[in-house]
């Protein structure tokens, strides 16, 4: 046997999205093209959800706090739901599980939403407001804080490919919403740290790893540049001076291919999730590698995949995990690992099919339900290492 071992205090957790899981969330720009409806019903289960995430041994978690809820018309905020997500924290404090704050994960109140979303100007002011509204009321019971969760996946699925809300395809609208997620991160990050409080903020970058799909061809392998750069840098590029760590969500490689620019190809090789995204493990090593010039703490805050029926999951994360700990020894400074998730959940526009979790949800009943590869990743967390057998 081969025992590979994590450094000390590593995290070791899941993550969740507050319109994926909680349910009842009937105000929020999502709500009115993709109701979520009761979801996980998370919101008033969440106390057996944390005893769930003790029992297999994770010590951390990342969740989002849903602005709708908080400021559900413009100015007014909640103080029933304030008191709600207060508790929620002390919850996961008094079982000494580690917190990770997404303050914006996709969705948006309907009133910010009436009036063009994160391509307005505007939401400077008003995404900084709820965020500081937010870290006066939890600044003692957040351990870590993130800002904006994948900006990148947001801004070009709602504003390119038009899936998403509000489903329009307008590159100057892209371009604006790139912009005022970079304006907002500077100037929470400044306003946070203005406090002297024990916390770290960062952003999560959703990267993947991009290779040409003709090794040989400099047409393919520019094109792989070219998206590398985009995707994975560009953004990191112009908020690196406001980051205490970068959370990276890993799920898969891209091969670009001959057209140009930024046209990704298909054609990928290996195992598949149930929704088709390839399954490459070495991926992760190779954009860790590439994070480690930022010279900060990564934290791996997404990795996962859809595999309803647990077949996969417990090799896709032993296989991820080995590749992470590769990087580890290399020199790049990773400090925890969240895996995606928790539990089956919403899965936005894909809607409740994919299943994602370590734990099974009966929709139905709600009952929850540990997975094999549940247990399989709590003896990781509790070892604090990856047992490898020997060929």
């Amino acid at each position: 046997m081969k025992k590979l071992k994590f450094p000390k205090d590593f995290l070791w957790g899941t993550a969740t999205s507050a319109y994926q899981v909680e349910g009842g969330i009937g105000n929020s720009d999502w709500s009115k093209v993709y109701p979520a409806g009761l979801a996980c019903n998370h919101y008033n289960l969440y106390e057996k959800d944390f005893d769930l995430i003790k029992k297999l041994n994770q010590n951390a978690y990342r969740f989002s706090i849903e602005w709708s809820r908080i400021e559900p018309e413009e100015g007014k905020f909640d103080k029933r739901e304030i008191e709600h997500y207060r508790r929620y924290l002390q919850s996961l404090k008094a079982r000494k599980i580690t917190t990770i704050v997404t303050l914006h994960h996709f969705t948006n109140p309907l009133w910010l939403a009436k009036i063009g979303g994160w391509a307005n100007k505007k939401v400077v002011f008003y995404f900084s407001r709820f965020a500081n509204r937010v870290f006066d009321e939890y600044k003692d019971l957040v351990d870590f804080w993130i800002t904006i969760n994948e900006p990148l996946i947001y801004g070009s699925i709602s504003y390119l490919e038009r899936r998403w809300p509000p489903k329009k395809r307008n590159p100057i609208l892209f371009l604006k919403t790139l912009r005022n997620q970079i304006t907002c991160h500077k100037k929470i990050y400044e306003i946070f740290h203005k406090s002297k409080n024990n916390f770290q903020i960062g952003i999560v970058k959703h990267n993947s790893y991009f290779e040409p799909f003709n090794s040989k061809s400099p047409l393919d392998r520019f094109n792989a540049k070219v998206y590398r750069y985009f995707w994975n840098e560009y953004f990191l590029n112009r908020i690196k001076n406001h980051l205490d760590f970068v959370g990276l969500n890993y799920y898969s490689r891209d091969k670009v291919g001959i057209k140009f620019p930024f046209q990704k190809g298909s054609e990928n090789e290996g195992k598949w999730s149930d929704i088709g995204w390839e399954i490459y493990p070495e991926g992760i090593y190779h954009v860790l590698k590439g994070l480690k010039k930022y010279n900060l703490p990564i934290y791996i805050t997404e990795n996962g995949l859809a595999d309803a029926k647990d077949k996969l999951r417990k090799d896709f994360i032993k296989n991820h995990l080995y590749w992470v700990h590769k990087a580890i020894e290399e020199g790049v400074d990773v400090k925890g690992y969240f895996h995606w998730s928790l539990m089956d959940n919403f899965e936005w526009e894909k809607g409740f099919d994919p299943r994602f979790g370590l734990i099974e949800i009966d929709y139905k009943t709600l009952e929850r339900k540990i997975r094999p590869s549940a247990l399989f990743y709590a003896k990781i967390c509790k070892e604090n290492a990856l047992i490898l057998c020997r060929d």
